[in-house]
């Protein structure tokens, strides 16, 4: 359950944060006063998790092999539509103000708002949605405890990015405009600086030239990834103290004693806002510090094992893998790229012939425990029948040959495939 939590939570809370922030700052309005173009935002959110999940079944299928075949544009494009919100942002109140007066201004907000709440939707969340497909392990019964729990995981890691937006989004009502405005600003910079990361990393995995500062920011970038996810958090400390200043500043006695009580309710409320923030924001670094800590597992592979390699043939003979337990292989592509593949030998006296990676989780690799093979990044057991066949976590299969008491794999194929661990 904990591995389900801690891999949806910081994952759904920029996007959660996202919808909250730019709801908040576009706000105008009720009922018939409303803007029609206010709805834009909701379409944009429902555009973004269907497009989702229908990339995120493509990639549990294989239909999709390269994710970063879809991900490149569409982080470009977000990177636009990041500096454009960015710019709604800073002219917030200047928009939303008297916003009969330049409806076309409003709209245009609202547009944006709405491809940036989809762009990031559709980007972010693949990647959580496919934790779905680890909750029934194979050749286990559907409805188990365990299944339960990951379930339950996964629910409250889905609750928990709503419930800490919509804490912040309290302080709306009872800090000054611009502080809580600071704060959205700051979500939408480290946003902008996440989607940036993204290009980044598959500019520099496809070779494209990188001078010495820009690989160092990088590199700093994909290390502090958790800080950053807190760091979003953690701006809201800004109207959260202005939310307390501000109703320490109500006075409590005058002429008018209902006024009186109208400034104790605003000041409860400003400390209630400003506590139940400061309590997100520690259920955040919690979440992805103590969580993240003791859900890792320092697993290490097993070396690769020796084996012919002549011609552009790699020759394993049937007595080094018949043993029925994992075996790792490496091999040197011919673009320098070093690769991984294994073999087992499956129930029924088949081999299971795949690469040491697969199109849900990258080039993590398998690990053999208790005698399953597990993938070392999701903690999902492969079904030993399936290794050899395309799909979810199980290893990409290449083609090989069987016969004269060895398996012939052809370098060729693998060198084909060195994308993969790139």
């Amino acid at each position: 359950m904990l591995e389900q939590f801690v891999a949806v939570m910081p994952g759904t809370l920029a996007p959660a944060l996202l919808v909250m922030c730019l709801s908040v700052m576009l706000a105008v309005g009720e009922g018939r006063d409303k803007p029609a173009s206010a709805h834009w935002r909701l379409i944009g959110l429902i555009v973004g998790l269907i497009a989702a999940i229908v990339f995120a079944s493509l990639r549990a299928s294989a239909v999709i092999n390269q994710r970063t075949f879809v991900n490149y544009p569409v982080l470009w494009c977000a990177i636009i539509a990041d500096i454009l919100a960015i710019i709604v942002v800073v002219f917030a109140r200047r928009i939303t103000t008297n916003w009969q007066r330049h409806k076309a201004i409003m709209h245009i907000a609202n547009a944006i708002a709405a491809i940036d709440i989809a762009l990031t939707l559709f980007y972010a969340l693949p990647d959580v949605i496919l934790q779905l497909t680890i909750w029934v392990e194979p050749g286990d019964p559907i409805f188990t405890s365990d299944m339960l729990l990951r379930a339950l995981g996964f629910a409250l890691g889905l609750a928990m990015s709503i419930i800490v937006a919509a804490i912040f989004r309290t302080l709306r009502s009872t800090a000054v405009r611009a502080s809580f405005a600071a704060a959205v600003l700051a979500v939408m910079v480290i946003l902008f600086i996440q989607h940036l990361t993204g290009v980044m990393q598959i500019l520099q995995a496809r070779g494209f030239p990188m001078g010495h500062t820009a690989f160092v920011a990088l590199a700093w970038s994909i290390n502090h990834n958790s800080w950053m996810i807190m760091a979003q958090a953690f701006v809201f400390l800004i109207p959260a103290v202005a939310s307390v200043v501000a109703g320490f500043r109500m006075p409590l006695t005058g002429a008018n004693e209902a006024i009186g009580r109208k400034h104790k309710a605003f000041r409860r409320c400003a400390v209630a806002s400003a506590v139940w923030s400061l309590v997100a924001m520690i259920g955040v670094t919690l979440t992805l510090t103590v969580g993240v800590a003791a859900t890792q597992q320092t697993i290490i592979l097993s070396p690769p094992e020796a084996y012919s390699l002549k011609d552009g043939v790699a020759t394993i003979p049937f007595s080094q893998v018949e043993d029925g337990h994992l075996h790792r292989f490496e091999y040197k592509a011919k673009d320098g790229t070093v690769m991984r593949f294994i073999i087992i030998k499956k129930n029924g006296g088949a081999y299971g012939i795949g690469l040491d990676a697969c199109e849900n989780c990258g080039d993590a690799g398998y690990y053999e425990k208790d005698g399953k093979i597990i993938c070392k990044k999701c903690e999902v057991a492969i079904n030993l029948a399936t290794i050899g066949f395309k799909g979810g976590c199980n290893p990409i299969p290449f083609p090989y040959k069987t016969g004269n008491g060895k398996i012939t794999i052809q370098t060729t194929d693998l060198d084909a495939l060195s994308a993969h661990f790139q």
